[in-house]
């Protein structure tokens, strides 16, 4: 690897902000393909990250630093990007269902999904069936990934899928579900297309749902 993207790589798996947003520069100056950088580099990097937390190297505090540092380098990348035909992954209607607030798990799962090529968008917490509608609708997502925190609050994942089939989109758009109390009994139970324990595992879910 060249010894520039290796450097962003490194700076991404160990967290370091700083060394990823002054490498991403370097590498641009340096002619190197705004392509090359995300895919070789920050994406290879987030794989990497991901390996390490299933393998119990990592915890979600490293994973949450990594996606920071990443997060840095994509917008360094990001004006050069516009112009380069990179090849989206998917897209992605993120959200916490109605009646809950939690978004530790929810942003870090969008930053993970970033990493690996999809574009999110984000509709925060507390978020209303109509609302994932509305936003499959006028993103035109192929996927969808709901966050429960709140064992009062995953009823509100069925409302969505149901919210989706009288809107005529459910067979349109994959919908996944994640949050510490759900089980991939209860995802298969509302008719959800998957269920990931984790934010590492959501990325591999959403490329094989999208598949």
């Amino acid at each position: 690897m060249n010894p520039t993207l290796q450097e962003i790589f490194d700076g991404i798996v160990e967290g370091n902000a700083n060394q990823v947003q002054r490498k991403t520069q370097e590498a641009l100056e340096a002619g190197l393909q705004p392509e090359i950088i995300l895919k070789e580099a920050m994406i290879a990097a987030m794989t990497e990250v991901g390996r390490r937390f299933q393998a119990g190297e990592y915890y979600v505090p490293e994973m949450l630093i990594a996606a920071r540092a990443m997060k840095v380098g994509t917008q360094v990348l990001k004006p050069h990007l516009q112009n380069a035909p990179v090849e989206s992954a998917g897209k992605v209607v993120l959200g916490t269902v109605k009646g809950d607030l939690h978004d530790i798990g929810k942003n870090l799962v969008g930053m993970m999904l970033e990493g690996a090529g999809f574009q999110i968008v984000d509709l925060g917490t507390d978020v209303a069936p109509e609302k994932f509608v509305d936003a499959v609708r006028a993103s035109g997502a192929n996927l969808i990934g709901m966050s429960a925190l709140l064992t009062t609050t995953m009823p509100n994942m069925k409302s969505v899928i149901e919210a989706l089939d009288q809107a005529g989109l459910r067979g349109k758009v994959k919908v996944m579900v994640g949050g510490a109390p759900l089980t991939d009994e209860f995802a298969r139970h509302i008719g959800a297309d998957g269920y990931s324990p984790d934010a590492s595992r959501a990325v591999a879910l959403a490329k094989s749902l999208v598949a």
